[in-house]
């Protein structure tokens, strides 16, 4: 995720064609540990492919997914009515994502 982040970062940056380097620079400079293999597969594969469209293809895709299905109506044909029941919004928990971008320095 972090070398994506950083191709990303270098295109809206401006940098049209990152190379492995340019993306190796900045994770390293982001305090994370690049995986150089990772990263060369990375540009590989991004190689001549216009980074927004790809963007927007996958947003496209993730649009696509359907989401839990709604139950199946009782066999009488009648739909089953239940009784609603107002759920009271549960409180926002602090989440700890420390080590997501390779760093394990507590600030």
């Amino acid at each position: 995720m972090r070398h994506i982040a950083a191709y990303a970062l270098l295109v809206l940056g401006g940098k049209d064609a990152p190379t492995a380097a340019d993306v190796e620079k900045v994770v390293k400079d982001a305090g994370a540990e690049a995986d150089k293999e990772k990263i060369a597969a990375l540009v590989e594969a991004l190689a001549g492919k216009p980074f927004n469209e790809i963007v927007a293809a996958g947003i496209a895709k993730l649009g696509s997914m359907g989401t839990a299905a709604k139950p199946a109506a009782a066999a009488g044909g009648a739909p089953a009515t239940e009784a609603k029941k107002e759920e009271a919004p549960e409180p926002e928990e602090d989440v700890d994502i420390g080590g997501m971008f390779g760093d394990e320095d507590d600030y």
